[in-house]
């Protein structure tokens, strides 16, 4: 019984990383789309392109991200916005928009 714990601990916590990593490829082509957008001003289409295509969908699935067209319409937003990932995905990020939309609801 207790091999069965740890196995089944151990292909958790493989999952876990598998799921981490296909979202860090999520995370790059959203960063390789605004640079697209910022070099030749395509990169919401590009990303829409690749959500939808075969590999993307598959993607997306493995990082626990359901690729329907309300999440295609999201990624595009994101990359229209121009804000890499890694800024956005930052706490001093997250800390100025809390800040300014508490600003703007004072207003």
């Amino acid at each position: 019984m207790r091999d069965f714990v740890e196995s089944s601990g151990l292909i958790n916590e493989q999952g876990s990383r598998a799921k981490k990593l296909f979202a860090a490829v999520v995370l790059a082509a959203l960063d390789d789309a605004i640079a697209d957008d910022k070099k030749y001003g395509n990169g919401p289409e590009q990303i829409a392109r690749w959500a939808r295509s075969k590999d993307g969908r598959e993607v997306l699935t493995c990082a626990g991200i359901d690729p329907n067209e309300r999440v295609v319409s999201g990624l595009m937003e994101f990359v229209a916005k121009g804000i890499r990932t890694s800024v956005a995905l930052s706490r001093e990020e997250s800390e100025r928009r809390s800040s300014a939309q508490h600003q703007a609801e004072a207003a």
